[in-house]
């Protein structure tokens, strides 16, 4: 039965791809041309086409007024990389059942793959209980005992209670209020549901367009959005992807069932290649469709290119921001081959807690006061701008409080007199200021600092890496190394002159490939070319967000008595 592209994909499971449609009618038909994403495309009746996936393309908002479409409201058209940060305003229409959740709603282990909903009444498992509005977590969907369920996770008291329910359970479910902020990319991959609008509540104006913003002026409120889909689909006759928004008028028909899907090219994005077993590699792939960075490797990566993948592995990198006063800040992912050597630049430390976990066992940590603090106890220091200390170690002191004595933490240091030192105690609470003095002279590579010191860890670059043909680096007035982490990567080089090879990132690069029945030439992979991956705004955000999840974090200073 022929429907439009829309409804198609409005009615498709996710986990039903990929799927071939053959093309029925519409304005399209009968060898038209288009162009989309600059590529000329033909849709003829009676082709077929696969599709390997959609995903939302844009976004069509309106103002909203108590949940419903401004009267006064015109619809606009958002991109997805829309400035700003939002607040998902929970769905008030309840799902009938858990499977119409599993089916309009992402559910996975990815990062937030993980909805939470409440039942408008009580559900008696077999040896469990689930109370009316309580929060359940969908983690994943996955087959027990022959029935496809969802797993769920229950807290209470602390205590997490695993459990699975069918998606034959019915109900009324609700979704839970979400307290987290969202990109709109984030907002378009994770949370709109298939089938549904979104109401969003602009949370962080401080990043709008810096000349036309479509939106009203000083809006602050609530936008519905309303998502245009782009399907992803592979062509008989052609090596590349092709994308079709689904509001063309196009009527389709789904032929799965009765045509030879292993006829199309297969592809596969850097994510399906990484999960593969490892002794599938080496591989030799052709690129279905390149990144589009213009960054160095990756501008050598086009449409067509035939490339050798050699291995896949975790590698270790670090995270650092240029030093800047303005907001224009470029983010960086150093390699630990990278060959450049660096100078220490002072550190800033906002208070006496952030001292203590900058100390070291290399060195002492020498300070000058930025800002001045009066002490409540007479048992420990006031200090003044200019004061110098060497700190020592994080002690507790015994300090009269309200006729009372009471044990707190406290920063134990000397001060730096003209002709000698006194020692003082600092609350660890104080919130002061403090900037390093620097008597280190050394140049050091990056794999010493990470050893030696604890991050953040401020420098510059003394000597830039020779090895790399434009060390964007060297440029930067000053960087701070904020963290490592550890990501995955794949070891590729080019299959016509494998001359040097490259480490590519797999979840910050979209590219999508297919596999050659090739033989590959040479199974050692030539030497590693060492590069600096420059990161967007928004790829440095979720970094530091979600590496910091997998941390625990440190113990927030000790407040001041009150």
């Amino acid at each position: 039965m022929a429907s439009t592209l829309e409804k198609f994909i409005h009615s498709l499971d996710l986990r039903a791809l990929p799927r071939v449609l053959q093309i029925q009618s519409g304005i399209y038909c009968q060898g038209s041309n288009y162009e989309m994403f600059g590529n000329e495309l033909s849709l003829s009746t009676e082709e077929v086409i696969k599709v390997i996936g959609f995903k939302i393309n844009k976004l069509i908002a309106s103002v909203c007024e108590n949940n419903e479409v401004s009267q006064f409201s015109a619809k606009v058209e958002l991109p997805l990389n829309f400035p700003g940060l939002y607040k998902v305003v929970a769905d008030k229409t309840p799902y009938m059942s858990i499977e119409e959740i599993a089916r309009k709603v992402s559910i996975g282990p990815a990062r937030f793959g993980h909805p939470c909903f409440y039942s408008a009444k009580d559900i008696k498992l077999a040896n469990f209980t689930i109370k009316h509005g309580e929060q359940i977590t969908f983690n994943s969907v996955e087959e027990v005992n022959g029935t496809m369920a969802v797993g769920c996770v229950v807290v209470r008291n602390t205590q997490s209670h695993s459990f699975t329910l069918p998606l034959s359970q019915e109900g009324e479910f609700y979704e839970c209020e979400d307290d987290q902020i969202y990109t709109l990319k984030e907002i378009a991959e994770w949370k709109i549901p298939k089938c549904r609008n979104r109401i969003v509540k602009l949370s962080n104006t401080s990043h709008m367009w810096d000349s036309f913003s479509p939106l009203p002026e000083n809006f602050d409120g609530c936008l519905i959005l309303m998502p245009v889909y782009e399907v992803q689909a592979v062509m008989k006759f052609r090596k590349d992807i092709v994308h079709i928004l689904s509001d063309l008028d196009v009527e389709v028909k789904d032929v799965t069932d009765c045509y030879d899907i292993s006829s199309f090219l297969q592809p596969l994005s850097l994510e399906d290649i990484f999960e593969r077993t490892s002794k599938e590699f080496p591989m030799v792939a052709e690129i279905m469709e390149g990144p589009s960075r213009s960054q160095k490797p990756y501008n050598l990566l086009s449409t067509g290119k035939e490339i050798v993948i050699y291995k896949k592995y975790q590698a270790a990198r670090v995270l650092a921001s240029e030093m800047r006063s303005d907001s224009s800040k470029r983010h960086f992912l150093i390699p630990m081959s990278y060959k450049g050597k660096f100078k220490r630049r002072p550190r800033e430390f906002p208070t006496a807690y952030d001292l203590e976990i900058a100390r070291s066992g290399k060195e002492q940590l020498h300070v000058v006061a930025t800002k001045a603090f009066t002490s409540p106890h007479k048992e420990l220091f006031s200090v003044s701008v200019g004061d110098q200390f060497l700190v020592q170690q994080c002690q507790t002191s015994e300090v009269l409080y309200e006729g009372r004595k009471k044990l707190i933490d406290v920063l134990a240091c000397e001060q730096i007199l003209s002709d000698s030192y006194k020692k003082v105690l600092l609350p660890m609470y104080m919130e002061g200021g403090f900037v390093e003095v620097i008597h280190d002279k050394k140049q050091y590579y990056l794999s010493e600092i990470c050893k030696d010191f604890h991050l953040p860890f401020n420098v510059k670059v003394s000597v830039r890496d020779l090895s790399i043909e434009e060390d964007v680096l060297a440029a930067a007035p000053g960087l701070q190394f904020e963290e490592e982490i550890t990501d995955s990567y794949l070891l590729i080089s080019s299959a016509s002159s494998p001359m040097e090879s490259w480490e590519i990132p797999v979840y910050r690069l979209n590219m999508v490939v297919h596999l050659l029945s090739k033989d590959v030439q040479t199974v050692v992979p030539p030497v590693t070319r060492t590069t600096v991956e420059e990161v967007s705004e928004e790829q440095y955000y979720m970094l530091r967000r979600y590496e910091n999840l997998a941390l625990h974090p440190p113990p927030r200073p000790p407040k001041r008595p009150t």
